[in-house]
């Protein structure tokens, strides 16, 4: 099986934006993953071409987005890569809720890895603040069950709002911990120019907001957002061209019961842990140890109670002890395992299709040394983790730096490791 690399990736900003098309976003984000790609000395003509913004050598697109507000469900992939100039490039549309990007990069790695294709665009699109609120509700609403949750009522944040309330009962946790979430991503997110909501906030704050949907406040709950984000994914041959390449090291999906109440347990998402235990087992990532072998890790935190199950359902920590690992600052920008360095979606957004890619993005920037003053030093290795609607889709990937991935930069494995992380 072929090896797959990032060797460009680019998003618009993520916001609010009633002069922007999902055309224009995605062209944007596209431009700049275009514009990211670095070439080396001794490129081909083609691979030059790219990295000036030519589209000729991309063979296949795959396109993430949900469609709120119902512009376009029908070939909203081709009438986006018409836009761009791809005319001729099969181009698929891939739809699974929040999961939906996240998806789209999976098939770009798997035609990659299957000698199906050398360079692939993946990446997503949304446009949700042009209708009304009780509209966005909905179509927030069509990624549960649509029998018994959305047409019995319950909205997108009741249904975390009883992953929330199960979770803080079941293990005894204080709710503070789902303001320290918020807390700690709006500091990042502060940092990061293309965040919807780049301002920082207060426990008191986050803590004392109106409340949504009980236990959940208005900072436990990410904005509606427009914005793209776009990834180049290329073969060994290809990415041998480019001077910042990041490989894809393992990749893991799976697949639940779309319905909350189907489930035999709400505090916790299967899907997560089954698609993060594939992605482990492909970056030969011992899950005993994958707290130590992270450099970060883009976890999706649509509401605060996703990102404390997302520690636990990853791996990071055991149940119930979430609460104890954010306290203490190891998911800090400057901990020992930071998450969401951008702002996560609770403060850079969540234009649905997009957050996938946008995490991608993330991963990109860090492990290239792009990521400004949010820059995790000496970052070698990361994990994005895209949940579709309340876990009934997941998906993982592991990311690299090329130097981690041929031993080059003094690469140890699993099995060298002690176990408080240092070499034995």
């Amino acid at each position: 099986m072929n090896d797959a690399y990032l060797v460009g990736a680019g998003q618009s900003a993520f916001g609010s934006f009633p002069d922007e098309s999902y055309r224009s976003l995605f062209r944007t984000a596209y431009e700049r993953a275009l514009a990211s790609t670095t070439p080396a000395e001794e490129a081909s003509d083609g691979v030059d071409a790219v990295g000036g913004l030519g589209g000729a050598d991309i063979d296949e697109a795959y396109i993430g987005t949900l469609g709120v507000g119902g512009r376009q469900l029908g070939l909203s992939g081709p009438a986006i890569t018409e836009h761009l100039g791809l005319h001729g490039v099969p181009c698929t549309r891939v739809e699974n809720a929040c999961a939906a990007s996240g998806y789209a990069l999976r098939q770009a790695v798997m035609a990659v890895r299957s000698g199906m294709a050398d360079l692939v665009l993946a990446g997503g699109v949304e446009v949700m603040t042009d209708t009304s609120s009780e509209a966005t509700k909905w179509w927030l609403g069509v990624s549960g069950e649509t029998e018994w949750e959305r047409m019995a009522g319950t909205t997108f944040a009741g249904v975390y709002a009883q992953m929330a309330d199960a979770y803080l009962r079941e293990h005894h946790v204080d709710g503070e911990a789902l303001s320290r979430v918020a807390v700690k991503n709006h500091e990042n997110g502060a940092k990061n120019p293309k965040a919807q909501l780049g301002f920082t906030c207060s426990l008191a704050e986050a803590e004392h907001a109106p409340v949504v949907a009980d236990p959940l406040t208005l900072y436990h709950c990410c904005p509606t957002s427009d914005g793209a984000a776009a990834v180049l994914v290329a073969s060994e041959d290809v990415a041998e061209q480019f001077d910042d390449r990041v490989r894809v090291a393992g990749v893991g999906a799976a697949s639940d019961r779309v319905g909350l109440f189907q489930r035999e347990s709400y505090t916790g998402i299967p899907a997560s842990s089954m698609a993060a235990e594939r992605a482990y087992e492909e970056a030969d990532i011992d899950p005993k140890t994958v707290s130590e072998r992270l450099d970060f890790a883009e976890v999706h935190d649509c509401f605060a109670i996703a990102e404390l199950l997302a520690y636990e359902d990853l791996g990071f920590c055991g149940p119930g002890e979430a609460g104890e690992l954010l306290e203490a600052g190891v998911t800090a920008l400057d901990g020992d395992l930071p998450v969401n360095s951008s702002g996560g979606l609770k403060s850079k957004g969540h234009p649905i299709g997009a957050t996938g890619a946008g995490q991608a993005v993330e991963a990109f920037e860090q492990l290239t040394g792009r990521a400004g003053d949010r820059q995790i030093e000496g970052a070698e290795r990361g994990l994005t983790h895209n949940v579709g609607g309340s876990g009934g889709a997941a998906v993982v990937h592991v990311f690299e730096t090329d130097s981690r991935a041929t031993g080059d930069g003094g690469e140890t494995s699993d099995a060298d490791v002690g176990p408080g992380g240092e070499s034995a």
